[in-house]
């Protein structure tokens, strides 16, 4: 796959919005790859279509594909229902269509009693990327999820906790690759299953680790994308190609 001829990965970060913990992906894709990542840290109250009516904007007109980590798998789901004239592929990444845990609805009344502590980031760690991450990562981590205002920690959280885009994702036409995290406790198994009952189509593969898999195991997210790239999208891009010139 050449620099050249490759889609550009358009990257959606988690919950911190920074995209600050992508790094570790990044360096395992290559340099053949074009890299564009969209934060939306500063964007604290704003839900899904908010945050979809700001993001759109950025994305780029040439080809690309969309990945959507975590908090982010509903907001890359509602772009991508937009059918933007560059997308080619859309990529899931220990995400969600609709809320993963249903029964947390109850919950929300006590969305306005959270805040963000750095005791807080510390304590989820293990559950995110694990306790064997290194250190540099450990460190990195607790320095995205820290800085995340009180503010943006409410608005995600009831987002996610509400959010349902499934009739959005049955309108997505473009390749679908779904990463799963096998050690989840965040988002369960259920959750990739919706996916792939909405779409069928859907390409399923489980990456070993825990909910934060672009993080603990950053190669075998790297390997799968870029063999979706090659497979799903530059292929169609060629075939397309082609079959124009035979015209």
């Amino acid at each position: 796959m050449s620099h050249n001829n490759a889609p550009t990965l358009v990257l959606l970060p988690g919950m911190d919005g920074t995209g600050m913990l992508f790094e570790p992906f990044r360096a395992c894709l290559g340099d053949d790859l074009r890299v564009q990542i969209i934060p939306y840290a500063d964007q604290a109250g704003a839900g899904y279509d908010q945050l979809a009516e700001y993001v759109a904007p950025l994305l780029p007109p040439s080809p690309f594909i969309l990945l959507g980590e975590s908090f982010a798998g509903p907001l890359a789901i509602l772009l991508a229902a937009k059918k933007p004239p560059g997308l080619r592929g859309l990529v899931l990444a220990a995400t969600f269509a609709r809320s993963p845990r249903p029964w947390a609805r109850h919950l929300s009344s006590l969305v306005p009693l959270m805040f963000m502590s750095r005791a807080w980031a510390h304590a989820s760690l293990p559950f995110l990327i694990g306790n064997r991450a290194p250190r540099a990562l450990r460190q990195s981590y607790m320095e995205a999820v820290s800085g995340i205002g009180n503010a943006a920690l409410r608005g995600r959280l009831a987002a996610t906790l509400s959010v349902d885009v499934s009739s959005s994702l049955a309108l997505t036409v473009v390749p679908l690759l779904c990463l799963r995290a096998t050690r989840d406790v965040l988002v369960p198994q259920a959750a990739t299953e919706h996916i792939h009952a909405t779409r069928p189509d859907s390409i399923l593969k489980a990456v070993d680790g825990p909910h934060g898999i672009l993080q603990s195991n950053p190669q075998a997210c790297a390997d799968h994308v870029r063999d979706f790239i090659a497979a799903n999208v530059c292929r169609k891009s060629v075939q397309r190609h082609q079959g124009l010139r035979n015209q």
